[in-house]
């Protein structure tokens, strides 16, 4: 498997927690919003923007664009 399917099979994975998470009402409005702090939300949050980053990345590169 190619790194750029790698990213994209750990994204899905992590939106199908948060989805979870967010069903089961383990986290508040205001973790929710939080994206500066240091709540396992708000680092999630953070893991997931910087592996987005990454592929997007990845795709311009690939096709010789830029951003």
């Amino acid at each position: 498997m190619s790194e750029k399917q790698e990213i994209i099979k750990q994204m899905m994975e992590m939106q199908r927690k948060f989805i979870d998470l967010e069903h089961k009402g383990e986290f508040s409005a205001e973790e929710y919003y939080d994206t500066d702090g240091d709540s396992e939300l708000a680092k999630f949050k953070r893991s997931y923007d910087e592996l987005a980053i990454k592929l997007v990345d990845m795709a311009h590169e690939e096709k010789g664009s830029h951003r």
